[in-house]
This record gives structure tokens, sequence and C-alpha cells, in this order.
């Protein structure tokens, strides 16, 4: 047999099984963007300002490397003012190497106000993940990499937050898994397992021009150890926002905001201090968010 043909394979071997023990150590909630977007985490997250909304974000993790991990994110609202409800639509596809996990949920969220500043809300969530691996696209004519996988199962979650205009606490089930999802090399991948996610922010005024916007992420999968996850930025005239996201796997991100009437547009940078980690040289992520809000009252806040 053709000996380059043999050092290829084994490259790509090499490199999907180094790709599969890293993303085997994140949690898939760890989107760096979530301070504007904490929907996808926590549907009652919808109810905070009037108007319908549009999002998306993509995330792109070590460019330029083959098969390195890709993220897209999906969610859109529309509120039911005469219930103070709100309905919408999440929707993620995560790509790493020749395996792919595609998530489709529906939402519902409804408000209680315990007083004239704050009110509770619950929402629930369901839909279904559909999972693929495509092994015969690494060689069809060997036996160990023949069999693709192709699998589904249905979704549920639920959430709980306490909010006001100015802070938020919750804590959400987004991902309830009752059944494996996988039977390959990732059965045990954080993807196919039951998140628990806890998540508190608030927004205060430093002057008349600036406004400090701070959230903190607690992300939980039973094997992984939690995920701590703290953000802030600092908006000028709630127009440009500066600001840093810190994950406790030592991963920082520099993020700029930009809103402009009903659009937001934000990047941020992402990139590990600990020179350890597997993929250190390589392990940055770019990360770019738009959101639109429409309807009445929908400027971007």
């Amino acid at each position: 047999m053709n000996p380059t043909y043999n050092l290829k394979k084994c490259f790509i071997c090499l490199a999907l099984l180094l790709i599969f023990i890293t993303a085997k150590a994140q949690q898939t909630t760890a989107y760096t963007q979530y301070i504007n977007n904490i929907t996808p985490i926590n549907p009652v997250y919808s109810l905070f300002q009037q108007g319908g909304s549009i999002n998306t974000t993509i995330r792109k993790q070590w460019v330029g490397v083959p098969g390195a991990p890709t993220s897209y994110l999906f969610n859109g609202s529309l509120p039911i003012e005469s219930i103070n409800a709100s309905a919408g639509l999440i929707a993620t596809n995560d790509d790493v190497a020749i395996e792919h996990l595609t998530e489709v949920n529906a939402f519902f969220a409804k408000g209680i106000r315990l007083d004239k500043k704050i009110s509770l809300g619950v929402a629930i969530n369901a839909g279904f993940r559909k999972y693929v691996a495509d092994y015969s696209q690494i060689n069809s004519a060997d036996p160990v990499f023949s069999n693709d996988i192709h699998q589904s199962q249905p979704n549920i979650g639920f959430a709980v937050m306490l909010y006001s205009d100015q802070y938020y606490l919750g804590v959400s089930v987004p991902e309830l898994s009752i059944f494996t999802l996988g039977n390959a090399s990732v059965q045990n991948n954080v993807d196919f397992q039951t998140h628990y996610c806890f998540v508190a922010g608030a927004t205060t005024t430093l002057s008349d021009d600036c406004q400090l916007k701070y959230s903190g992420l607690l992300s939980y999968v039973k094997g992984v150890p939690a995920l701590g996850d703290v953000s802030a930025l600092v908006y000028v005239r709630n127009t440009l926002g500066v600001g840093l996201n810190y994950k406790t796997n030592n991963e920082v991100a520099g993020m700029v905001s930009v809103n402009y009437e009903r659009f937001r547009i934000g990047y941020s940078y992402e990139f590990a201090t600990n020179s350890n980690s597997i993929g250190s040289m390589v392990n940055s992520t770019n990360e770019i968010s738009l959101g639109f809000r429409f309807g009445k009252g929908s400027q971007i806040k």
C-alpha cells in the first residue's frame, strides 16, 4: 500500500482524536456573547423587552484547522402582550470534524408580576436533536470507518427566572436528556447529557453617558467539571460597548458590541491562557453575533 496514503490516514485519525478529546472538555452553552442574548440559555429572558427579536451567532474555533469546531446559533421570539408572555424558536448546529449535532426547540415563556418592580418568569421548551457521524468520509474502504451513525431523539427543557429592569437571576435545564444519543467515540460527549445552567446579571449606571453591564453563568454536566463564566461590558451612550469575558477553563475573550437603533452587532476573540491545554497554540475562537428587534418599543437596550 502507498506509504504516503498510510501517513495521511494516520495524520487524519490523530487530528480527529485531538479534536474529540478537546471537544469533550467543553460545555456547549459557553458561547462568549451570551451577555446580550441569554434567551438560548434561559428563554424567560425573551420577556425583558417589548417587541420581537431575531439573533444569530457564528462561532469558529481553531481557524485554519480542518474539521475544527464550528457552531451556529439562531433564536427568535414574539411577544404575547395580552398575557405577558412570549413564544419563539431556538436552533443550533455544531460541527466537529465528521460529527454534526443539530437541535431545534420551540419555547413558551410566561411572566408574573410580584410587585411594581420584580417579576417571576417560567418557560418550557420542546424540540429534537439529530446526531450524525459520517465516519465513511475518512475511508469508506476501511471496515473500521464503514458504519455511519444517524440518530435523533426528542428534547424538553424548562427555566425559571426572577427579574426586574436592572437585574435577573435564573436557573434552567435547556437540554433534558432521557435517552443516550450516539454510540460512537463521543457516546459520553457533554453534548448529549442533561445541562444545568445558573445565570445572573445586572446593569449599573456609571454616569449620564456610561453603563456597566455584567453577567455570570455557571453550567454543569454530569461527568464534567462545572464551568464558571463571567462577562462585563461598559457601554458609552448605549452605543459602543467594550468588555471582557473569562471562563474557569482558563479562556479569556475581548468583546466589542455596537448598538444602532434596532440593530446590534458584536464580535469577540477568545483564546486559552493555559499553555498546557491541548492545542493551546491554535485554540483561539472568533465569534460574531447579529441582533435585530422589531415592533413596539423595540430599540436595542
